[in-house]
């Protein structure tokens, strides 16, 4: 809301214009909006810029999913205190996910660094938060590379992960141009387990996909078979003719970092390689 007297302020003879770009209660306001979305677009253009940031590979999933270290001590925390055990078993067989993501990470950011040219390449890059995010900022971290985190100011779940470069963290207030800027770079995308907004992105980027919207080639990993032939059935949209049988051929299904790793690199080499930004 709008203060009343805003765009101005008191100096020593009295009230004196405000630039507008500088008054807060402005930008804030209704009538700010067109400036604040346009500042989520222009500002992390210019930082990505800056650092050189070519393109991106793009981790989704949980932001609830424990390390195995975090889920071991929380199981052994339940055995002892007469606790939810089932939970805490289910949390260590989840984190199998996390090491996952950051193992793949980890060997993603070494494969990117090595190859030529002066623009940083396929820099790894997730929506910032804690859980499968976390894991893949960490094994980036691990691998001494840049890697980006997406942040959104939400009510609960979302805070910074401390594995992010400092300099490529950002934080979003709107969905959509957090969503913008995870597709605008990406040149791949692997989605782990997750909840309602990993199946958000996910479909989302499957629409692109299949509409030829993205323009680019995509290549996208499910990790975690067992999970995702439980919690989708893209067959039954087929049989009932609501997508086309090559709508499946859109992703590739994964259950081992190596099988992942491998998948990504080939296409990454056969169609992105060898474009403006770097070359092997």
């Amino acid at each position: 809301m709008v203060k009343k007297n805003a765009g101005r302020r008191r100096g020593d003879t009295g009230f004196e214009p405000v630039k507008a770009y500088t008054d807060l209660d402005f930008l804030g306001s209704r009538a700010g909006r067109p400036l604040r979305i346009m500042s989520e677009f222009v500002e992390p253009e210019d930082r990505f810029e800056r650092y050189d940031i070519s393109d991106t590979i793009v981790f989704f999933g949980s932001a609830r999913t424990l390390s195995r270290e975090e889920a071991l001590k929380a199981l052994a925390e339940a055995q002892k205190n007469d606790g939810d055990v089932r939970n805490a078993e289910l949390q260590v067989e989840m984190s199998q996910y996390y090491e996952g993501s950051r193992a793949l990470s980890k060997r993603l950011t070494e494969w990117s660094k090595g190859l030529k040219g002066n623009a940083k390449r396929f820099v790894i890059c997730t929506g910032g938060g804690p859980g499968i995010m976390e894991a893949a900022n960490r094994g980036a971290a691990e691998a001494k590379g840049n890697n980006i985190g997406l942040n959104i100011s939400l009510p609960f779940e979302q805070h910074q992960n401390p594995y992010i470069t400092r300099e490529l963290s950002f934080d979003f207030h709107y969905f959509f141009m957090r969503k913008f800027w995870f597709s605008y770079l990406a040149k791949a995308m692997v989605v782990f387990p997750g909840g309602y907004g990993t199946l958000d992105e996910f479909f989302e980027l499957m629409t692109l996909l299949s509409t030829e919207k993205m323009g680019k080639s995509m290549p996208v990993v499910l990790f975690g078979s067992e999970f995702w032939n439980e919690v989708l059935n893209l067959e039954a949209m087929v049989k009932y003719g609501t997508i086309s049988p090559e709508d499946l051929d859109l992703f590739h299904i994964s259950d081992s970092v190596e099988d992942a790793f491998e998948y990504l690199t080939e296409n990454l080499i056969e169609h992105h390689v060898d474009s403006p930004g770097g070359s092997m």
